[in-house]
């Protein structure tokens, strides 16, 4: 006779204790680097906005106040997507009572950007894998909800214009961004080109962030969702992140690339390759979250582009 196979134990969740929050939040401090970043990514929308109005330097823009009005297309733009990035995290963890901060904005007056994003502080180990899976997932969802219809917003004020005649800076085209310009504008007329409008710029940095942020390594948004999602196998995937950002930088160009490869060896210097496990590792992720894995990956290929910036490689600057 055959023996009855045993039927399969059921899950039973770990109940973790809710601790009372060790944060104290400096209100004053985010708000301070909050309003730093607002003039920051205004100072740097005047000039889009300048850039914006002179087609390309055919014509002449006067400098006038009203242009401080001007730059805050695009730095109202800029702040709503990272801190509704942010703001998806902070939420997430104060539903599952995990100890975050408030957002810390970081403003930055150089550059094109202004600013060099916003990230929050959790200082306790994730309870389980579903916590971590949707604390991991709901800042990149959240930053999407609103810079899609901040692109198509932006792309309706752009306009279409002759090609420039003269060097300019150029950008990579995510897939999500030649979507939104086929659909509002069709196949372009030999010869000319999109006068991006700031808004459209604001978005385009925020896909740039999203993609970089979900990329899976380490303490990233992207190595949240693949610990989450696949457990310790997710080191090997983190380790083959690293290598073959390295290669983009050295391959394809340095300019994002280089600068993402250094901060990944800051963290591998300071957390190591391995993601902290959680408390409860046993709990499953589920069919639904798994489903949403998915998304995180569509919102990463749409946002994603191999080439952000024109900039050489490692490899064309050691030729020169």
């Amino acid at each position: 006779m055959s023996e009855t196979p045993a039927p399969p134990v059921p899950y039973e969740p770990i109940f973790v204790p809710v601790l009372p929050r060790r944060f104290r939040d400096r209100v004053w401090l985010h708000a301070v680097l909050f309003a730093l970043a607002l003039a920051t990514t205004t100072f740097v929308g005047v000039g889009h906005y300048a850039a914006f109005l002179s087609d390309f330097g055919r014509r002449m823009v006067d400098l006038e106040p009203r242009l401080l009005l001007d730059g805050l297309w695009y730095s109202l733009t800029i702040v709503a997507i990272l801190g509704a990035h942010e703001m998806g995290h902070y939420l997430a963890c104060r539903y599952y009572h995990v100890d975050a901060s408030l957002p810390y904005f970081l403003p930055f007056p150089f550059g094109p950007t202004g600013t060099l994003g916003a990230v929050i502080r959790i200082r306790e180990r994730f309870p389980t894998r579903r916590i971590l899976f949707d604390i991991g997932v709901m800042g990149p969802l959240a930053g999407f909800a609103v810079l899609v219809p901040a692109l198509f917003l932006g792309l309706h004020l752009s306009t279409i214009t002759a090609n420039p005649t003269g060097p300019t800076e150029t950008l990579g085209e995510p897939l999500l961004f030649q979507w939104a310009a086929r659909l509002m504008f069709g196949e372009f007329p030999d010869g000319y080109t999109l006068n991006m409008h700031p808004m459209v710029f604001a978005s385009w940095f925020g896909m740039l962030a999203t993609a970089l942020n979900l990329l899976p390594f380490g303490q990233l948004d992207g190595g949240h969702i693949t610990f989450a999602t696949l457990g310790r196998r997710a080191r090997i995937v983190s380790m083959a992140t690293f290598a073959s950002t390295a290669l983009m930088a050295v391959f394809v160009s340095i300019a994002v690339w280089g600068v993402l490869v250094l901060l990944m060896a800051v963290m591998l210097r300071l957390v190591g390759l391995g993601h902290p496990p959680v408390i409860d590792d046993t709990e499953p992720l589920g069919a639904t979250r798994i489903a949403i894995a998915l998304v995180a990956l569509f919102v990463f290929i749409a946002c994603a582009t191999p080439t952000p910036m024109g900039f050489p490689s490692l490899r064309e600057l050691l030729g020169q």
